[in-house]
């Protein structure tokens, strides 16, 4: 027989096998299109995903991609809660008909009858023990039937069909046979029976002689007639027996909302790596969710099912449960179904009132920290204190940090604006698609899609800027790093008047596409030297080839090796070549006039580059702009920047 536990086990263990894969990786034009992608991939809902961002490059000027490329992973707890899920699904549809029984054994019963003993046997179940002879001569000895067939008892065991065969006559005493006393009780909800034993010579009740007696005392309905057919093969006497349950009637079941979200209290999903770490910064409280994505749907109420008696009266239900009305909150509406209800913006979905909403800004009343864990969020994000060192916050919208950032990473596709400082670290960046507006900036690596502005210092930092890099305000100095803007760097100050700290100003480029061609031309270098490293190897092979006349096996072997590895080598600083063309071609199109300006001073030091020449300042200067001009790096008088004018543009 199939053993139907065992498969079931099979099938949870192949279950969780086929979801072993913890993470993947997917890129799109922005954040949304990767969430979009990976959630395809891995096919599960957004709201299921946790994912952290791997890259994000914003184009200049409409030249290049952007790109956004994502590390996701579905939230364990929702996996865990998907294959039980998945589990029952087939437990109900494949097995759903099939009762699953221990082991029992065959048996053997015994009926006095009218007309005769009668004997039944059964078929063992599972891994149970056939009925034998022996359960057959016991059960009759028990009965005191001694003069029976014994060829019919033999075949009746061995054949084991689960039917009365009779076997020899009996004498009958009808005055001594079984009888049951009847009870109904409970408003007519449970039905009764008590069994007298037969006398000597009685007679036991076949199974339809109790339902013949049950409906002569009103028990029509509602019968255990699985656990009658055991009461008329082995009667249990002078016992009250349930017989027989009436069945309550089911009222009508409300109609209610399936929400595809977590509806309670913000709850705490620890993510645990591979080593089986706890990470307490990604505690994954948001639900971010896009546009288009179903949030809930409402479940029409069910009529009412009557119920009935023992003695078949009908008892009748409530006819349909209560209706609700859809709660419908901001930004989302009822899909063409009347019935689901679909994000119509990007952000965190929310249950408020009984209302479905979903939030373009997310705010946290105070510091980014062990409380709130690192923040992910499809929309605008605004922090009312601090983010605290070692947290991130990355958002698809504006990031607005009322405090200030301690050497924290964020990353956001809008703007980024820090009402007090930013004090960074080497190996944590801070990236826009937008601006950066902050009071101070120091020891911070940056990358900006279009304008860093700053008023009270930018200090030992690493900064590319598609745009400007702006420093203005009483204390306002440019000081120690390096600093690269497509179009201008202007600052109250430049530079240290002690000349300790190195400042370098680059301008008049794309300083992502720059910092891609360095790149380039760096591996480019390290690949000619690989190559002639190589071919040495191959000469002095070649050389020792001609005077043996033939190579040893694995020197051979190497030789092969070597030459594939140059043909592979050669074949990659072609593309590196044509790709540093490329963008070479790219900045030379790109390069704006490109400024350097300093309202108060620009002390000796500091290093200027403009599009493709150098020159480092000799002199304290003063009230001056840097320009290329026939490709000489000149000075102009300074001309002021309207600060107000760009902040307005900014928040427009």
């Amino acid at each position: 027989m199939i053993d139907f536990p065992a498969l079931q086990q099979a099938v949870k263990i192949k279950l969780e096998e086929d979801r072993a894969i913890q993470t993947i990786d997917a890129e799109g034009s922005n954040l949304e299109a990767a969430v979009l992608e990976a959630s395809t991939i891995l096919g599960i809902p957004i709201y299921n995903l946790e994912y952290e961002v791997l890259l994000q490059k914003s184009s200049f000027l409409g030249i290049g991609e952007n790109i956004c490329k994502i590390r996701a992973f579905e939230r364990p707890n929702m996996k865990k809660k998907r294959i039980e899920l998945e589990t029952q699904i087939i437990e109900d549809s494949e097995f759903g008909d099939i009762e699953l029984l221990d082991d029992k054994d065959g048996d053997v019963f015994v009926q006095r009858r009218h007309d005769g003993v009668y004997i039944k046997a059964t078929q063992p179940v599972g891994h149970g023990r056939k009925a034998a002879m022996s359960d057959a001569e016991l059960a009759l000895k028990n009965y005191k039937i001694i003069d029976y067939d014994e060829t019919l008892v033999k075949e009746a065991v061995k054949a084991a069909k689960g039917v009365y065969v009779r076997i020899c006559d009996y004498k009958n005493v009808s005055a001594n046979d079984t009888s049951i006393q009847v009870e109904v009780t409970d408003s007519e909800m449970h039905g009764y029976i008590t069994i007298n034993p037969p006398g000597p010579g009685g007679c036991d009740l076949t199974y339809e002689e109790y339902i013949s007696m049950l409906k002569q005392n009103s028990i029509c309905s509602c019968i255990d007639e699985k656990y009658l057919q055991s009461i008329a093969d082995k009667p249990l006497y002078k016992q009250r027996l349930c017989i027989a349950t009436g069945k309550k009637p089911i009222n009508g079941k409300d109609a209610y909302m399936e929400y595809f979200f977590e509806t309670g209290k913000a709850k705490i999903h620890l993510v645990t790596n591979t080593t089986g770490q706890v990470n307490f910064k990604d505690l994954n409280t948001i639900q971010n969710v896009c546009k288009g994505e179903k949030l809930a749907r409402k479940i029409d109420p069910e009529p009412g099912v009557d119920g009935n008696t023992v003695t078949g009266k009908i008892v009748p239900a409530s006819s349909w449960g209560k209706d609700i009305a859809i709660g419908l909150g901001k930004n989302v509406r009822i899909a063409d179904d009347g019935y689901t209800v679909i994000a119509e913006i990007n952000g965190q979905v929310m249950l408020q009132n009984g209302k479905v909403s979903v939030e373009m800004v997310y705010v946290i009343d105070g510091s980014v920290n062990l409380k709130t864990g690192n923040i992910i969020f499809l929309g605008n994000v605004i922090v009312k204190g601090n983010v605290e060192e070692g947290f991130s916050v990355k958002a698809a919208g504006n990031i607005e940090v009322h405090g200030a950032v301690d050497r924290a990473e964020l990353n956001a596709e809008g703007d980024i604006i820090v009402n007090q400082g930013i004090t960074g670290k080497e190996d944590i960046k801070i990236h826009t698609g937008g601006n950066i507006w902050a009071k101070f900036i120091e020891n911070a690596n940056i990358e900006a899609g279009d304008s860093v502005l700053a008023t009270g210092g930018i200090i030992n930092c690493t900064i590319f800027a598609s745009k400007k890099i702006l420093c203005h305000g009483k204390r306002a100095v440019i000081m120690g790093g390096k600093l690269c803007a497509g179009e201008e760097i202007n600052a109250k100050q430049i530079g240290n008047p002690s000349g300790n700290s190195e400042t370098i100003c680059e301008v008049g480029y794309d300083p992502q596409t720059k910092f891609r061609l360095d790149n380039l031309t760096s591996k480019k270098s390290m690949i000619k030297m690989e190559i002639e490293e190589i071919e040495l190897n191959l000469l002095t092979l070649s050389n020792v080839k001609k005077q043996r006349g033939a190579l040893p096996d694995d020197k051979e072997e190497y030789f092969l090796e070597l030459s594939e590895k140059r043909v592979s080598l050669s074949r990659e600083l072609l593309a590196l070549d044509k790709e540093i063309t490329d963008l070479t071609e790219v900045l030379e199109s790109l390069q704006s006039q490109g400024k350097v300006s300093a309202s108060g001073n620009i002390y000796p030091g500091v290093i200027l580059c403009i599009q493709n020449q150098r020159a480092t300042v000799r002199t304290d200067q003063k009230n001056i702009s840097f320009i290329l001009e026939d490709d000489i790096i000149r000075t102009i008088p300074y001309t002021a920047i309207n600060m107000d004018a760009l902040k307005a543009k900014a928040e427009t």
